[in-house]
């Protein structure tokens, strides 16, 4: 299948590492040009070099964005018009919140979660709409989280901001569909990441067990029997964003191995 993504201008943002790590190298694969931000400059140059000789795409570019920074944003977005003229592609991708209870957040807690995994994406998508409504083209993929499905355990911050990504999913899918964007989220379950790893390990430290027996139990409960890999989770995103996707808006997809038990 062409995905028709060669010379495309795409931004995967929190891309030095990680599922936007993967996803920015499967783009690579298919030779577009791919601009990744990250909060660091060491990085982003390591990450930038290390997806050139991987891919054999020379056409991989960087910009340091703090997604919680709306000039960063800015000139995240300039920067790629600067290259390439337009944005084709927009995936829209950070860090997830700090794990813990409701009790245990305090304003600065609810303030920094709106502003990284809410605000930012509405930031990012109203710097690059412009240039999509201009080209009658455009594609956004919201990376989020399986709580938009089903709420998760000591995870109260990203049980409430990721579904916010969702109904702007959604809303946008409606207003942008004259101008042919396609708006779609998608959420990763239980991927090898960093950040599975971290969680992982509080949960052992809370449970008294090591990470590995933890590891082991979570195993258990996916259908497929273990975690996937962020490779497995970027392959379905790429799709999306591609040519290959002409009918596909406004939806939500989870890729966790049949985890979610929710409709």
């Amino acid at each position: 299948m062409d995905l028709g993504l060669q010379g495309k201008s795409v931004i995967v943002t929190a891309a030095s590492k990680g599922l936007g790590k993967a996803i920015a190298t499967e783009f690579a694969r298919e030779g577009a040009h791919v601009l990744l931000s990250s909060r660091t400059i060491e990085s982003l140059e390591e990450t930038a070099e290390e997806l050139k000789k991987e891919t054999g795409n020379a056409n991989i570019d960087w910009a340091v964005c703090d997604m919680k920074n709306a000039d960063d944003i800015t000139n995240l977005v300039e920067k790629a018009v600067e290259w390439n003229g337009t944005v084709d592609i927009l995936i829209n991708n950070t860090g997830g919140p700090p794990a813990g209870r409701f009790l245990d957040m305090t304003d600065k807690d609810w303030y920094h979660a709106f502003e990284l995994n809410l605000l930012s994406f509405v930031r990012t998508i109203r710097a690059v709409v412009p240039h999509m409504r201009k080209q009658n083209r455009g594609a956004i993929v919201n990376i989020a989280s399986s709580s938009i499905k089903q709420s998760l355990d000591n995870l109260v911050l990203s049980n409430t901001m990721r579904p916010g990504i969702v109904g702007l999913s959604k809303s946008l899918a409606q207003e942008l569909s004259e101008y042919n964007i396609l708006v779609n989220t998608v959420g990763p379950g239980t991927i090898k990441t960093d950040r599975i790893i971290q969680l992982n390990q509080l949960n052992a430290d809370k449970a008294g067990i090591s990470a590995e027996e933890l590891m082991e139990e979570s195993e258990l409960s996916i259908p497929m029997g273990r975690f996937g890999q962020p490779e497995e989770f970027a392959k379905p995103v790429v799709f999306l964003a591609s040519a290959a996707n002409t009918y596909i808006t406004g939806q939500t997809l989870v890729v966790d191995g049949g985890l979610v038990k929710a409709l």
